[in-house]
């Protein structure tokens, strides 16, 4: 071991004290942690529209339905076939 270590004295840290009026005798550790795992996709949105969109569940049904129409197929002109060259 180092000399100098073991001729130091313990710093207490200002972190180290906790007010009085901090009360976690209540607390579950580790409360959130398997969601926390799981992941999330946090997205913030622009003033205008978080106007419009009041909650996350009215954002995923515009979006879902945004989606919903980008995955069904176009309808397109009539389609032309090529003609067969005659043999003239």
């Amino acid at each position: 071991m180092n000399e100098n270590a073991t001729n130091r004295k313990a710093r207490k840290s200002t972190a180290d004290k906790m007010r009085p009026e901090y009360d976690f005798s209540g607390a579950v550790r580790g409360k959130y942690y398997k969601r926390y795992l799981e992941g999330t996709n946090v997205v913030v949105l622009e003033p205008d529209v978080a106007k419009r969109f009041k909650t996350a569940a009215a954002v995923n049904d515009a979006l879902r339905s945004f989606l919903r129409a980008q995955s069904t197929p176009r309808a397109s002109g009539p389609t032309r076939t090529r003609r067969q060259a005659s043999g003239r």
